[in-house]
């Protein structure tokens, strides 16, 4: 049996063991896959897994011998699953490998919002802190997130694991989803969208993007929020209407931003963010700490042992 990775670097970069998924037959790992490559290093295979690299509805047509995709990752939106499931091949992805890793990086991006440590730790090597005149030191606002409302829209797994880390941190919490939970209730109080807008001091938004959520947070929506209000997106970066959030930040609308998802990825040179005042972008690192990078391979594994013993799981088409 044939199995290939087609991107297999951004899962594994050389720290983590593909065996669990070369068990089963014969394992090629490409690292990088470029569009013109995709057909000939699927030809032949009866097991293809991708992160990004896209199946297309001609490409999975051309697979003779394919019997099974798997994605590494949770979003599935690379592969023309309408196509796998004519063909009558099973698409799989790793539904939750990573809640605990990209909650814990967005309030990361709050306390670096708050605190701006990275900013004091290399003016203290540049020799501000010795030149001055008291025993400390600083040179932005510090805020402390106490008694303040954490807005959190999609209250999922990682929105109530955001929400539970609030919490400990004294914060009142709010939620806004469209399935209210009874674990949900035990963190948050449930409000209508506009609450949300209206109540948040910090918004950080863990929503998955459907044609209801891609752009919410417009200038529509921000003209609802707090001028002080800090927004917060390690989610999709399609959620923002990045012109309008660059366009609140520079007049003083929204007091900061933090994002670690952009609408195109890698960043594009002319994406407003990157020259909106107060606004911290860090490169798609909420999802890679070994941990959970771990778990999409053991999860990945888990799911092909399922497809081979015929009782397939994680099934998106």
């Amino acid at each position: 049996m044939r199995i290939v990775i087609l991107d297999g670097n951004t899962v594994n970069p050389g720290d983590l063991s593909w065996g669990a998924l070369g068990e089963p037959g014969d394992l090629t790992v490409y690292d990088r896959t470029p569009d013109a490559l995709i057909e000939e290093r699927i030809a032949g295979a009866e097991i293809a897994f991708t992160n990004k690299t896209p199946l297309t509805r001609e490409t999975i047509s051309n697979a003779k011998s394919l019997r099974f995709i798997g994605v590494l990752a949770t979003g599935y939106n690379t592969v023309d699953v309408r196509a796998a499931r004519e063909r009558g091949i099973p698409v799989a992805n790793v539904p939750a490998y990573g809640t605990e890793s990209v909650a814990q990086f967005a309030i990361a991006l709050l306390l670096e919002i708050c605190h701006h440590v990275g900013h004091h730790a290399e003016r203290v090597r540049a020799g501000r802190w010795a030149e001055g005149p008291d025993f400390c030191f600083w040179e932005t606002p510090q805020i402390e997130l106490a008694g303040k409302a954490m807005g959190i829209l999609g209250f999922g797994r990682i929105g109530r694991a955001v929400g539970g880390i609030a919490r400990a941190l004294g914060m009142r919490v709010l939620a806004c989803d469209r399935h209210e939970a009874d674990e949900g209730r035990a963190i948050a109080e449930y409000v209508p969208l506009d609450a949300l807008l209206r109540e948040a001091d910090v918004l950080s938004l863990h929503c998955p993007l459907t044609p209801e959520t891609e752009r919410i947070i417009d200038r529509a929506a921000i003209g609802k929020m707090k001028d002080v209000a800090i927004l917060i997106n390690n989610s999709r970066g399609a959620l923002l209407n990045e012109r309008d959030v660059a366009d609140a930040l520079n007049a003083g609308k929204l007091a900061a931003a933090a994002v670690d998802v952009v609408s195109e990825e890698p960043i594009r040179p002319d994406n407003p963010l990157l020259t909106a005042k107060n606004c911290l972008i860090t490169p798609h690192i909420s999802w890679v700490s070994r941990e959970s990078r771990g778990r999409i391979v053991e999860a990945s594994a888990g799911n092909l042992r399922a497809f081979l013993r015929g009782e397939p799981k994680n099934v998106v088409n």
